[in-house]
């Protein structure tokens, strides 16, 4: 007897579990039972569990009878004219969907000559065990899962060609790649989904090779001709967008160039780049702190009725500020409406992106790094035929890794580059190493794809041969223009009266304990005197109490103690205003903290 629960509810019990099982998973083949119910029998717990419920993974296999697969290449004929559908193959029962727990009783093959007598079903591909972007993923097989997996997150942050109509488009924050290009080597899935139409890489010429310590910790050095040539360059778009909100009153925005009476009026040098309408004409060369669409707003709070005659002009100047750090250039303007039917004004900002210091950059496998210097190309080492790579990639980064299908794909694109064609790396049905190896012999090159590279600076050969060849490298999205920011002075905080955070606000950046422990471990701990006053407040102290007293203004400032002891002595005491700040949560919340002096001297 075994227990059947259905979705974890106990429903009852079952003498022959087996059978139950099998004439249950009969029926769904039959189509008299949805298909997306799953079953299973776990014997060592006796249990029958049943699964109806939604949010399960399940995924279609071919089921296996007698060692044989259900599918014919009958089937496949038919599926090749149209006269067969996939959902006539699920009703026909040669195709079922399973899910994690009915996958525990069975037994998938990946190739269909695996097939034994025990097995019951067979992977479509074995592509399927992979994602859609995974799969693009060239020689993915030969890879690690980690590294196979950040190689398919990356490509989804590359800069590319991202819609065909992205001239009439106002999206946030997108890059456009100049000069895309689609992979030489690559998977089945590159042609499934009309990769070519959307591609987000460059093919380039890649070295193996330790440039200088330029390229430790994963850094990449890249030759500074193959960026003025156009590698990696992009343009950078972003709107600004404003709209004459209606507010209840009757009162509404208005968009144009403020009067001078206006509240909060800024300058006309600030309204310069405007027109009468008070909108950016296209291709104006805008700065931080430039108008980019000039806004009036009524009054936020109106507590009397003079504010609503607005005589007065107690309006306030709303205009949209380039903010701190942002250039660009004005691509084009958009006047609309919104769905409430108020007036939109949109203005889209463009900025060329071109590789600098900094700038991140990846292959398809997660070997990621950032620009550590751009090399001028008669720095660049060259090979027997004159070849100067385009990357410098260091091959510390291979080992510890195990990305195998890195240097496949450099070989691969070495093939694909020399023979003019493109190559198969789909998962599991990739051409293989040796094919590639006797090929690149055929064409005049060692088997192992090593040349002779020599010094561009004393003109001598390297000892050692140097693995170079072709591969696909995607620029993320990643810049150092969207993160570079730095202050001196700058707003604070109102609470604790320490720097904002963030670079949009002008944030200072924020130096931490581990931070601070590199300061004292480089001998420069005095630098945290410095470091470390960015909300620094001079206090008077009472010797005796240990409170924190005030200045009375009535006394020419005299330092008070705040317990009212005339004879209590007071010392100025140079503490963060944060800890002041804590020091009153204490007392709010009555307890006493009491401050202990000691002389420096």
């Amino acid at each position: 007897m075994a227990d059947v629960f259905v979705d974890n509810k106990y429903k009852g019990t079952v003498k022959d579990p087996v059978g139950f099982k099998e004439s249950i998973i009969a029926e769904r083949r039959r189509g008299k039972i949805e298909e997306s119910v799953n079953i299973a029998y776990f014997e060592e717990e006796d249990k029958v569990l049943v699964e109806t419920s939604s949010g399960r993974s399940i995924r279609p296999l071919i089921v296996v009878k007698e060692g044989k697969s259900t599918l014919t290449d009958r089937h496949l004929e038919q599926l090749s004219k149209g006269e067969l559908t996939w959902s006539d193959m699920i009703k026909q029962g040669i195709i079922e969907y399973l899910d994690a727990a009915e996958e525990e009783n069975a037994l998938v093959a990946f190739f269909e000559s695996d097939l034994t007598k025990d097995h019951t079903h067979l992977e479509i591909s074995p592509l399927d065990i992979f994602g859609l972007i995974t799969t693009l993923v060239p020689f993915g097989n030969y890879t690690q899962g980690v590294r196979l997996n950040q190689g398919a997150k990356n490509q989804k942050q590359a800069v590319g060609f991202y819609a065909a109509n992205y001239l009439l488009r106002m999206d946030m924050d997108v890059n456009l790649l100049h000069y895309p290009q689609t992979p030489l080597v690559r998977s089945i899935m590159h042609d499934i989904s009309n990769y070519d139409r959307h591609p987000s890489g460059q093919n380039v010429t890649l070295a193996v090779l330790s440039y200088k310590g330029y390229n430790m910790e994963d850094a990449i050095v890249i030759n500074k001709a193959s960026v003025e040539r156009g590698m990696g360059r992009s343009t950078y778009y972003r709107p600004i967008i404003a709209e004459e909100v209606r507010y209840s009153g009757g009162l509404i925005d208005e968009i144009g160039i403020p009067d001078k009476t206006v509240r909060g009026y800024r300058s006309e040098e600030d309204y310069k780049h405007l027109g009468d309408d008070g909108i950016i004409h296209p291709e104006a060369e805008v700065g931080e702190g430039d108008v980019i669409i000039g806004k009036i707003s009524p009054p936020r709070f109106l507590s009397s009725m003079d504010d609503y005659s607005l005589a007065t002009d107690s309006r306030r100047e709303s205009s949209l500020v380039l903010k701190h750090g942002e250039k660009g250039i004005v691509d084009f303007v958009a006047l609309t409406e919104n769905q409430e039917g108020n007036k939109l004004v949109q203005a889209r900002l463009r900025e060329q992106r071109i590789p600098e210091i900094g700038d991140k950059f990846t292959s398809r496998h997660g070997q990621k790094g950032v620009i550590s210097l751009l090399v001028p190309e008669a720095d660049v080492p060259f090979t027997s035929t004159g070849v100067k790579p385009d990357i410098i990639f260091s091959p510390h980064g291979i080992p510890s890794r195990m990305t195998v299908s890195h240097m496949l794909e450099i070989l691969g694109g070495k093939v694909g580059s020399l023979d003019g064609r493109f190559i198969n790396a789909t998962p599991f049905e990739a051409e293989s190493e040796k094919d590639l190896r006797n090929r690149l012999k055929e064409l005049g090159f060692r088997d192992d794809g090593s040349e002779t590279m020599y010094n561009p600076v004393t003109g001598e050969q390297y000892e050692t041969r140097i693995f170079v060849g072709n591969i696909y490298y995607l620029r993320l999205k990643h810049m150092v223009a969207n993160k570079l920011h730095s202050r001196a002075r700058g707003p604070i905080q109102l609470l604790t009266r320490q720097p904002t955070e963030g670079r949009a606000k002008e944030g200072g950046l924020r130096l931490g304990e581990m931070e601070k422990d590199t300061f004292v471990g480089h001998g420069a701990s005095l630098t945290l005197k410095e470091r470390f006053d960015s909300d620094k407040v001079v206090v008077p102290v009472g010797e005796k109490s240990g409170l924190i007293g005030y200045y009375d203004a009535r006394k020419n400032n005299k330092a008070v103690s705040s317990v009212q002891d005339e004879d209590e002595e007071m010392s100025d005491v140079e503490i963060s205003y944060a800890f002041r700040l804590l020091l009153d949560e204490f007392k709010a919340l009555g307890l006493y903290p009491k401050l202990k002096l000691k002389s420096k001297f």
